[in-house]
Formats: structure tokens, C-alpha cells, sequence
């Protein structure tokens, strides 16, 4: 590993802190440091690199922040299959494992070649619009069907594969990935899947039938959704940061992608670590 890509969370003073010594360790080896531009511009870097430039460039990826940085960084690698380390700088996060005080021998020790490695499954998104595609995105976590604020319920037809399931009347729909069943899922009474396992999950958001319940499908299963309702203010999101506004007939299909996440694993703490203490499961 040579040339070493920095993502970092560009607003907060203390990550722009680490960057910056961390840019400084990296030549002091004779490593080549590939600072992102947004982040070059807070630091003041005349030599930052555009982020789509990355993935072509970089044998590996440190992202500083939280999961919302890391999830960001996964979407951009995507092809690549770049290992990625993240650092938490804040309240420890499901994907950003690693502590500042670990930074530096865990990169001592990735670039000696000795790192633990999670393989995470990635889902690819498409919207098709009479017909045609209008959407095509690469997802970590999860993609989201929701409704506004004064929107009525919606209709939202579901096939796997070419099995009709239910058409949920709901405030919207979650599909994720195992590594996304900890985020919005989760909050909307889906199941904890390890990331090590191959799915989908599929949790309806406030279902107008209470019967309606999350339900685990083969990672290989094709999720289909046809938004039935012609109602205005329904929204896709995906990994909670990019999205689009869809309409009545929109057709989104959710499956697996075909590259994965590489993330680098903290030696020091394990995945129920990780999962008792962001959970603050035996906590009273």
C-alpha cells in the first residue's frame, strides 16, 4: 500500500486536526497521501484530488467521522473493492470501529500487510419510469420508500423475484442489507442481522395492517416495488443521503451488487462488542 485516500467528516475542527497530522505521518514514511478536495480546501492543501478521482488511484481508504462518512466513502469505492478504515471521532458507530489511539498502529500494522478484513454485502438500486431508467445507484445500508410529512399512506406493491408478497399501505417501505439492519430498519422494528450473513431485509414502515411484519429474503432475491398511490411528496432514499422524488407507476428494484464493502476490523473489540455498547444492551 502506497497511496493512502483521506475522507474525513470537512465541518468538524477536530477531524480537520487529524487529517492534517495524519497527511504529515503518511509522507513521513515516503507514503503517498490522496487528500479528498473538500477536505483539502478546509486544510488548506493545494494538492487535494476530486473524490470520483479515488477509487483509480487509492490502495486503501481512511475515513474520519462517523458511519455517515464511511457509508458515503463505501458508495464512491464501490467497484474498487478498496479496504477502508474507519475512525470514530465521536459516539462509537456500528462501522466506524476503530478509536484515534488505534489509528496509528493499525495503520503500522495494515501496511505491514496484517489486517482483519469484514466483507460487506452491497445492494444496487434502479428506478425505472415508463420504462425507462432513471435511477442507478450502489447502497451500504439501506433504500427507503417513505412518505412526507402530509402525505397519505401509500400502496406499494412487492414482488421477490417474480412472486407477488403484499401491497403494503404504509408510511413506506425499508430494504437493507445486513449492515444496514442496524440503522432505520432497526428503528422500525426489523430484525439485527450479522453482517457476515447474505440477505435482504424487507420492513414495512407504520403498516396500516398490523399483521404486516419485516421479512428476510435470499441474497439473491430480486425486490421489486411499484409505488400504486399517485400521491405527490413520496420520496427514495438511499443510505440516507442521496435520493429522489418518485411518482404513481415508479418501479424500484432492489438486489444484490455484485462488489462489496471491504472494511479493515478493529483486533481489540468484536461485532457484539460493538453491538452491547451502541445498543447500551445490560444497561439499566
Amino acid at each position: 500500500m502506497k497511496k493512502i485516500a483521506i475522507f474525513a467528516k470537512v465541518h468538524d475542527p477536530r477531524c480537520q486536526g487529524v487529517a492534517e497530522e495524519l497527511v504529515h505521518w503518511l509522507e513521513a514514511r515516503g507514503l503517498v497521501p490522496l487528500v479528498e478536495s473538500h477536505l483539502a480546501r478546509h486544510l488548506r492543501h493545494d494538492a487535494g484530488i476530486p473524490s470520483e478521482d479515488i477509487p483509480a488511484n487509492a490502495d486503501m481508504v481512511v475515513v474520519l467521522g462517523g458511519d455517515g462518512t464511511l457509508i458515503s466513502a463505501a458508495r464512491l469505492i464501490g467497484e474498487r473493492e478498496i479496504p477502508i478504515l474507519g475512525v470514530n471521532l465521536g459516539s462509537l458507530g456500528f462501522l466506524t470501529e476503530i478509536t484515534l489511539d488505534e489509528l496509528y498502529p493499525v495503520l503500522d500494522s495494515c501496511l505491514a500487510g496484517n489486517y482483519q478484513v469484514s466483507e460487506r454485502m452491497m445492494l444496487k438500486a434502479t428506478v425505472l419510469r415508463d420504462g425507462v431508467e432513471v435511477m442507478n445507484h450502489r447502497v451500504l445500508n439501506d433504500v427507503v420508500i417513505n412518505k412526507g410529512a402530509l402525505a397519505r399512506i401509500v400502496d406499494l406493491e412487492t414482488m421477490v423475484n417474480d412472486y407477488y408478497l403484499t401491497t403494503f399501505k404504509a408510511d413506506g417501505l425499508i430494504i437493507c442489507s445486513p449492515t444496514g439492519s442496524t440503522g432505520y430498519s432497526l428503528a422500525a422494528a426489523g430484525p439485527i442481522i450479522h453482517p457476515a450473513l447474505e440477505c435482504l431485509v424487507v420492513t414495512p414502515i407504520c403498516p396500516h395492517t398490523l399483521t404486516n411484519r419485516p421479512i428476510v429474503v435470499n441474497a439473491d432475491a430480486a425486490i421489486t416495488v411499484t409505488l400504486k398511490s399517485a400521491h405527490e411528496d413520496v420520496f427514495l432514499t438511499l443510505d440516507g443521503q442521496v435520493g429522489m422524488e418518485l411518482k404513481g407507476g415508479d418501479v424500484i428494484t432492489v438486489r444484490r451488487a455484485a462488489h462489496r464493502t471491504r472494511l479493515i476490523m478493529s483486533r481489540s473489540k468484536d461485532y457484539f462488542e460493538v453491538l452491547r455498547t451502541k445498543l447500551k444492551w445490560g444497561e439499566r
